[in-house]
Parts: structure tokens; sequence; C-alpha cells
């Protein structure tokens, strides 16, 4: 019996591995449990090592989210640019995906917290805060992460826009 596999048969887990990436994204709770109940790896990631957990929180899909948590997945798994699926959560702004990740022990040590006030995400600013498990610093060039987080909050308000630091919304 060879253990090769032929070129169809990788080809077609590639094709696997694409729709359990997708159903993180698109938050198919049930389909993408199947896949992993059927052996698809839990901490499966993109080109860029976005992971299963990073692109369902990231995207606000909880019960997904919920879900790769059960199974497994590493909370802390860092993409490419160095970001965890909590730090994806503080510059998106879900409060629920948030709480979710740091109760299941989402690293606080990094740049969560920063990311959160940059992007004017005030509430979770003020969750991260009352939690005390940062141990960086909590002003940007002296001053305070939640002054930051309402004046770009404010600012979102005003501007209409999603992202503060982008274009202007349409």
């Amino acid at each position: 019996m060879s253990n090769n596999i032929s070129k169809q048969e990788e080809e077609r887990y590639e094709e696997l591995q694409l729709i359990a990436l997708d159903f993180a994204r698109n938050g198919n709770t049930r389909e993408l449990e199947k896949m992993l109940k059927h052996g698809m790896s839990v901490n499966l990631c993109t080109s860029k090592y976005d992971s299963l957990i990073m692109l369902s929180s990231y995207k606000g899909h909880l019960e997904t989210t919920k879900m790769l948590i059960e199974k497994g997945a590493d909370i802390n798994k860092l993409n490419a640019r160095g970001q965890t699926p909590l730090d994806g959560v503080c510059f998106k702004g879900d409060l629920r995906i948030a709480k979710l990740l740091v109760e299941n022990g989402a690293n606080t040590d990094g740049n969560s917290i920063m990311l959160a006030a940059i992007f004017g995400n005030k509430d979770i600013v003020s969750y991260l805060k009352e939690k005390r498990l940062h141990k960086k610093s909590l002003r940007i060039f002296g001053v305070s992460v939640e002054f930051i987080s309402s004046f770009m909050f404010f600012m979102k308000s005003i501007f209409r826009i999603k992202n503060p630091i982008g274009k202007r919304a349409t």
C-alpha cells in the first residue's frame, strides 16, 4: 500500500481547507464543526496565518468562536502581522467576543487595549482596564487610553466612519 497521495487528492484537500476557512469567516458553525470532527485541524490558517478562530472572531461570529474554543483552538495564535484574535476583535469593536476570548485565556499583555483605544472602542477599553489584565502602559504619548478611545468614538460618530484612520464612509 502506497502512502503517496495523488495530485487530485492533494487539490481536493486544499479545496476542503479553503471551504473550512470560509465557514469560519461566514459563521457556518455546524458545517465547520463537521469538518473538525472528521480531521480538519482546529488551528488551520490562511497563507497569512489567520487562524479559524481569528477569522470567526474578527467577523463577529460568536457561536463559531465559542465552538472553536471548545474544540481547542489556539486562542493566542499570531498571524503574519503579529496579531492575536483579541487584537482583531479590539480593532473591530465586538465586546461580546472580546469578553469570550479574555474569559478563555486570551493574552492581554499585547496591544489589544491600545488597538481598542485607537479605533474608538471605548467599551472594550473599559472592560480590559476593569479586568486589570494588561501589563503595558495605559497611555499613548502620555494620553490615557480612555481619552483616546472616547475621542476616536466621537470622531467616528461625527464622520460616520468605520475606520477612523481610513476614508470617510459612503
